[in-house]
């Protein structure tokens, strides 16, 4: 077998080629004998290609839900005035609307609007996917039908959607709780890095507002919404694309924190299961760990905190996520963030939970946040938290 052959052959699969990089052939000038060289540098480095998002039209502000009964958890009305409620949730959240989809949509459609987008955007061949993944929890659930239609996956739905016609695109879903579309990020690269696969399109998508309580003030927070990614393998010797990642699952103690439950208030005839977050422990929990799991990743990364232009963390509550960011300053020695370092956009999207962050991706990249852009060679650290509990985040340097 010729040397060439052999190179071939070690090009995309081999763990010599994921240790070492791609081997290269070069012939001396001037001379016959061929030899060969192996480059230290180049790697596979999981880059996004392309975004999209789809925010819901309908917007729903504070102010609907004034008649609203609360309940609490011991089945008791709550002893304030709604007003009085809905100051305190926006104080605490920062959540003054959030949207959601229309009664003729579920979260496979919106799932498909924003995967339409990511392609439309970028250019990518939809055909040229060798991995689709949709994150989600609760799968397609119909308005005031209230059951989870999980059968087919989202993913293979999303994928009918969208014509594509090879078998070799494997459409999958992912459940982990709202750091499901991070994960799926980590999950393709992984597989790129080990040359697996080339190209695969993540998902978040959901539609909250079909599982939540209408008598649960902490039902308030969520809302509706997709974003998707497009990511590629890139042979480079650059360091781009995702340079880290942090996982980690507390499911022995906390796995109760967020779970389904039934409506708070027991003179309502609801027999659907609700979403129940008990939300001064995940406020504790996420402060105490995503921090310090972030602080991790940079480090694994060999990248120092102020050289990080842009924090995309999970949207799930102002209040929470600002105490995320000073602790994260905190554990690396240093006194405040600065100003602009974590866009948000909970203040008027709510939490749509895997869809929190590619969304807040793609309409800084498309230039639609005021006053945050990202550019080459920034650096940016993606964090989430959510049901299991789970916790991940991942350092991703712009090529």
């Amino acid at each position: 077998m010729g040397l060439r052959r052999i190179v071939r052959g070690y090009r995309r699969r081999s763990l010599f080629t994921l240790v070492f990089g791609p081997l290269r052939v070069y012939t001396a000038k001037g001379g016959r004998r061929k030899c060969l060289l192996i480059s230290l540098r180049v790697m596979i480095r999981p880059v996004i290609v392309g975004t999209g998002s789809y925010i819901p039209t309908e917007r729903v502000e504070n102010a609907r839900f004034m008649k609203h009964d609360f309940w609490g958890a011991d089945g008791k009305r709550i002893d304030k005035s709604n007003q009085d409620i809905l100051e305190q949730f926006q104080a605490i959240t920062g959540i003054r609307e959030r949207r959601y989809v229309r009664d003729d949509q579920v979260t496979s459609d919106i799932a498909y609007e924003a995967a339409r987008d990511a392609l439309d955007s970028s250019g990518v061949d939809p055909e040229s996917l060798d991995y689709l993944i949709v994150a989600h929890n609760f799968g397609d659930v119909r308005a005031g039908g209230r059951h989870s239609d999980l059968v087919p996956a989202l993913a293979a739905r999303v994928k009918a959607k969208l014509q594509i016609k090879t078998p070799r695109t494997v459409a999958i879903d992912y459940i982990f709780g709202c750091p499901g579309w991070l994960q799926g990020m980590i999950t393709a690269g992984s597989m790129m890095r080990a040359g697996d696969i080339r190209r695969a399109m993540v998902i978040g998508a959901e539609t909250l507002s079909r599982v939540s309580d209408p008598h649960d003030r902490d039902s308030l927070i969520y809302s509706d919404g997709a974003g998707a990614t497009i990511i590629e393998a890139v042979d480079t010797e650059a360091q781009v694309g995702i340079l880290a990642h942090t996982v980690r699952s507390d499911t022995l103690e906390h796995s109760s924190m967020l779970a389904m439950g039934k409506t708070y208030n027991e003179d309502a005839f609801l027999e659907a299961l609700f979403l129940k977050m008990e939300g001064r422990k995940v406020y504790r929990y996420a402060v105490s760990t995503v921090a310090a799991a972030m602080k991790d990743c940079l480090q694994r990364a060999g990248v120092e905190l102020h050289d990080v232009k842009k924090v995309l963390i999970h949207q799930a509550n102002g209040k929470m996520d600002e105490a995320i960011l000073s602790t994260l300053y905190s554990l690396n020695g240093k006194r405040e963030p600065p100003a602009d370092v974590m866009p948000m956009t909970i203040s008027w999207l709510g939490n749509s939970s895997v869809a929190t962050v590619p969304t807040l991706l793609d309409l800084i990249l498309k230039k639609k946040l005021d006053g945050h852009q990202i550019g080459s060679g920034d650096v940016l650290v993606f964090a989430s938290v959510g049901a299991g509990m789970h916790i991940n985040a991942a350092v991703y340097r712009v090529p």
